[in-house]
């Protein structure tokens, strides 16, 4: 009948609902839906969801890299060759490069947040479940509830 039953532990992550937007001043970027359902007692939220940017998972390496003993996957990369000007397709914005980059990001969240050290880090549960990551924060470790 356990084999029927709700598994013991589970964490999934999902990244979707790509949007690209106009920011004034700042052009344009596109943000991922990050949905995040669990039953691991070390996360405050069951479930969750919140947006990022491509930079907001730079940031969660970096911080990982700084305050973990976590060896920390590479992010999918910056596509600087997209970025050129005078491109025959959109660049960054193409929606194959996108889909792309949101397969990659969605797979480097689910390693680093599958990892039991990361899942100790103040910044993984702030990236994951709060809706503005304060950037400013004293990076600690997260105790189990």
């Amino acid at each position: 009948n356990d084999a029927y039953g709700p598994p013991s532990n589970f964490l999934e992550i999902y990244v979707s609902d790509r949007q690209t937007r106009v920011s004034a001043g700042r052009g344009r970027f596109t943000t991922y839906e990050i949905r995040v359902k669990t039953n691991l007692p070390i996360f405050k939220l069951k479930e969750s969801t919140v947006r990022r940017r491509y930079s907001d998972f730079e940031w969660l390496r970096s911080e990982l890299e700084r305050e973990s003993k976590v060896v920390v996957p590479p992010l999918p990369g910056k596509a600087f060759l997209r970025q050129l000007p005078f491109r025959g397709d959109d660049g960054i914005f193409d929606d194959n490069f996108i889909e792309e980059r949101k397969q990659g990001l969605e797979q480097f969240i689910n390693k680093v947040a599958g990892h039991p050290l990361a899942q100790n880090e103040r910044c993984l549960h702030m990236f994951l479940q709060d809706e503005i990551i304060d950037k400013s924060y004293t990076p600690s470790k997260i105790r189990h509830a």
